[in-house]
């Protein structure tokens, strides 16, 4: 028997989960679907592997989406709860594959856990999927009794019969329950009737994240398992000139030294620390190519001659806003730039590999289990059907890891040792200077005036990288890419701009430099909220006007928007004078399909030291599935947010990002960190998502509260020392 094989989980084991365990089936999107299950083994009869209700009254929901921290474990297991009447103190939840997804045609649906997507896109699937495990246990124990189901109820995993009081366990009768056809028709709870979805209940997680005991990628642990630690060309596009593997290969623990592809090395290693060691003494040539040649400078050059450029992808277009503008009486106008910005997991990329000629499987923290597969399948020369992807948790995301290249090289390693298990861990510099980042780009906006101080006419041109372009060329529609325009859109679910401008013209010159761009946390959100909500505030002050109140007679056509601005409005206090140097600002914004918004105040020293006091943020996500996990989102998504305001920059020299760890790429610290009151304002009758939304306000309120602190338009992220210099 090989390593692999010892250590492989049969398919059947798992979907089985446990002995004694039953597979539990619910409605799914076809009936053909429902019928991809695997043959079942012995007395367990099975319809899918969704709902494992074990014989003590344990119930698992076998989930698709990954937890990264984000709480969409104890969020969907909510929903479930909440439809099938069990017993939340004995549910659970665990994960499936994509291979075992794939083998039943996909039953589990998308794996995707990005986009504030993991709860909204899921929500109407995992509550069906209650509703139908109820409906199909209570009329298992209806049968039983020989009585009509109408007259059988649930609760707590708990069948009772109104007429004689009888009762069974989920347990007792899954077995008949499984054997029942599903049923076509589920209906669903009126939210008037929630008890579970609503509530603040405890985590799932937290007490095995308190103990230690759960098992995050960089923690796995298998017998014979080797460690490798790869570095690639600090030049995006390098390749690997030469290397000197003789001399690190007699090194304490060194058991291979590997060109991994065209444009990296590896050393693999009994230990970290000794693969680390050789591969920081290993003598590499690198082919850095045109693109070392890049810098900062010359992008910014790039992006400055976007901005006046005459062609542009247009985003949202309203009248004639450059008529509006040049017969204005008066203008006001302004240039931001949001610079690169790294996704920075506390936990770097890695993954364990076991390959055979034969089989691949993977161990590895992802957002996105189906798309690891296939870079799986491509990596390991292997159709997918021999590849499968084992998920952990993760210790970080934030759309990092929902682009695989890590998982790649990792996959080209093992396969040079192959039948033993490999774990590629990225060092912290490696993650940092081979990262995924947050695009770069610069927006010159320009308002018209009517004599009235009314804004008859407004322009904002972004010039910039789009995300698409070198991540999902494909998601383009004749070269325009849509997320450009994320929040500043005419209307639909995930973005749409909240006020109403005569004329309005909002466009993109695209441009492109080396580095590639991803999906980071808020994405496009965040720089688009500082340029229009900031400037707003501009508009306001060149005006005389209370920026609430510019704000509000743009806003009578957006009522949501205006919702949670005017919440937060109040709650901060906004129309009576802040106590004594403290000074206010405000922004909204909607994306992710949520509406929010942020008051914040704070002070700013002699010296230009600025302190963030107090952020109020207000969110109407539809649907508030857990509003203790809102709060905790929210808050964590100001830490992000204004860690990227106040010193997220990632700079380029030789066509090499220079931030190589947490000493040049600074975020907050605790002491840094302000109060937070969150405001939870569910609307009803839509879902949206909660991790990312407000992550978009926080800079902005921030930055406006600093102007009207000191007078000084912070127009260039991050903040840094700017406050320092002198005007």
């Amino acid at each position: 028997m090989t390593m692999h094989e010892a250590i492989r989980p049969s398919r059947r084991g798992l979907l089985k989960g446990a002995a004694g365990a039953v597979l539990l089936g619910f409605h799914l999107p076809s009936r053909q679907a429902l019928a991809q299950g695997l043959p079942a083994a012995g007395s367990q009869p099975e319809l899918n592997a969704w709902v494992v209700i074990h014989p003590d009254g344990r119930v698992v929901l076998r989930m698709a989406k990954t937890e990264m921290g984000q709480g969409v474990r104890t969020g969907l297991a909510q929903m479930f709860a909440e439809e099938m009447h069990c017993d939340w103190s004995k549910l659970s939840t665990e994960y499936v594959t994509p291979g075992q997804s794939l083998a039943r045609n996909r039953v589990w649906g998308n794996f995707l856990t990005a986009g504030s997507q993991g709860i909204r896109s899921s929500q109407e699937i995992v509550r069906k999927g209650g509703a139908a495990a109820r409906m199909m246990l209570t009329e298992a124990a209806a049968a039983r009794w020989g009585v009509p189901a109408a007259e059988c109820s649930a609760k707590d995993s708990v069948i009772t019969h109104a007429g004689s009081g009888r009762t069974l366990r989920y347990a007792e009768v899954v077995t008949e329950a499984s054997r029942l056809t599903p049923p076509s028709d589920v209906p669903l709870k009126d939210p008037a009737q929630w008890a579970v979805i609503g509530k603040p209940l405890p985590r799932l997680d937290t007490a095995d994240k308190t103990t230690g005991k759960l098992v995050y990628g960089q923690d796995l642990r298998m017998p014979g398992m080797l460690i490798a630690v790869p570095k690639r060309c600090p030049v995006f596009g390098g390749t690997v000139q030469s290397f000197d593997a003789a001399a690190v290969s007699g090194m304490p623990g060194v058991r291979h030294v590997l060109k991994v592809g065209d444009a990296a090395v590896a050393v693999v290693a009994d230990t970290f620390w000794q693969a680390k060691t050789a591969l920081d003494a290993l003598p590499v040539e690198w082919d850095t190519g045109e693109n070392g040649r890049v810098s900062s400078e010359t992008i910014s050059a790039m992006l400055d001659e976007g901005l006046t450029a005459p062609e542009a992808f247009i985003g949202n277009q309203q009248g004639d806003a450059r008529a509006a503008i040049a017969g204005a009486a008066r203008r006001v106008e302004a240039t931001y730039s949001y610079p690169y910005q790294n996704h920075a997991p506390m936990e770097p990329m890695n993954a364990t590999v076991v390959w055979t000629a034969e089989r691949c499987d993977v161990w590895c923290p992802t957002q996105n289990g189906e798309a690891a597969l296939a870079a799986a399948s491509q990596a390991a020369g292997l159709p997918q059907t021999a590849c499968d992807i084992h998920r952990v948790d993760l210790g970080g995301g934030f759309g990092r890891r929902t682009v695989h290249d890590w998982l790649a090289d990792a996959i080209l390693i093992a396969r040079q040792v192959p039948g033993t298990p490999v774990k590629t861990m990225w060092t912290r510099e490696e993650d940092m200077v081979q990262g995924r980042y947050h695009p770069v780009t610069k927006c010159r906006l320009v308002a018209g005036l009517d004599a009235e101080n009314r804004i008859v006419g407004l322009h904002m041109r972004i010039s910039g990288q789009s995300i698409l372009s070198t991540a999902f060329p494909g998601g383009l529609q004749n070269g325009r890419d849509p997320v450009q325009f994320q929040g500043l859109n005419a209307g639909g679910a995930e973005g749409a701009i909240g006020y109403t401008f005569p004329n309005l013209l909002i466009d993109h010159a695209m441009r492109n430099p080396h580095v590639p761009a991803h999906f980071w946390r808020g994405v496009n959100h965040n720089q688009n909220a500082i340029y229009l909500e900031c400037f707003l505030d501009e508009v306001a002050h060149a005006t005389n006007q209370d920026p609430l109140a510019l704000r509000r007679s743009l806003m009578a056509n957006h009522p949501k928007h205006l919702a949670v601005l005017n919440a937060v409005a109040e709650r901060i206090g906004w129309d009576k004078p802040a106590p004594a140097g403290i000074h206010r600002g405000i922004a909204q914004q909607m994306g992710f399909g949520s509406y929010v918004a942020a008051a914040a105040e704070v002070s700013v020293s002699d010296k230009g030291q600025l302190r963030v006091h107090r952020i109020v943020a207000a969110t109407d996500c539809g649907h508030a599935v857990n509003p203790r996990q809102i709060e905790m989102q929210v808050e964590g998504s100001f830490v992000y947010g204004l860690s990227a305001m106040l010193y997220g920059a990632c700079t380029v020299k030789d066509g090499a990002i220079e931030q190589t760890n947490f000493d040049t790429y600074n975020v907050m610290r605790i002491d840094e960190m302000p109060e937070v009151e969150t405001i939870v304002m569910p609307s009803g009758g839509f879902w949206g998502g909660v991790g990312e939304p407000t992550i978009m306000v926080a800079a902005p309120a921030v930055l406006n509260a600093v102007f009207a602190g000191t007078g000084r338009r912070i127009r260039n992220m991050p903040l840094g020392d700017q406050l320092r210099q002198r005007t």
